[in-house]
């Protein structure tokens, strides 16, 4: 196993324990100001992410799936980042703003990965090769 292929599945593996975290816990509905639905909401879309990951990420391109996670990775810290200055400047939206960008970049995250190349695609020719064609030695003799 690469490291890049353990990496992959090691980050699936951190999102569902994270989905699950969130999906079942209300302490993180109230630590982030969020109603508790929206926690189920996230935390759902999260562990289906990890567990697409995991079962499918082997079976993926190595590439799209380092790219994919290397996206999905900024865009979290993007929106944390935003989240806690909307926080900062005290409103309470910088929950539903972190919560929100799970939710959405999970679900993204995972019917990407879906659409992304298999990984050991065979090759395969473009058209079916022609046979090579055998001199008919009936002609003129009646078919049965």
């Amino acid at each position: 196993m690469t490291s890049k292929l353990a990496g992959a599945i090691s980050d699936g593996a951190f999102k569902v324990m994270l989905g699950a975290a969130l999906a079942v816990s209300p302490t993180f509905g109230s630590l982030f100001g969020v109603p508790a639905w929206l926690m189920v909401v996230t935390g759902s879309a999260v562990l289906i992410s990890g567990t697409v990951e995991i079962v499918y990420g082997p079976r993926r391109s190595i590439a799209a799936c380092v790219r994919l996670m290397f996206v999905y990775d900024i865009g979290w810290t993007v929106a944390t980042a935003v989240a806690l200055g909307v926080a900062w400047l005290g409103s309470a939206a910088g929950g539903e703003i972190w919560a929100g960008y799970q939710a959405v970049a999970s679900l993204a995250f995972t019917v990407l990965l879906l659409r992304a190349p298999a990984s050991a695609a065979p090759a395969t020719p473009s058209a079916t090769p022609v046979q090579p064609s055998t001199p008919d030695t009936t002609a003129g003799e009646p078919t049965p």
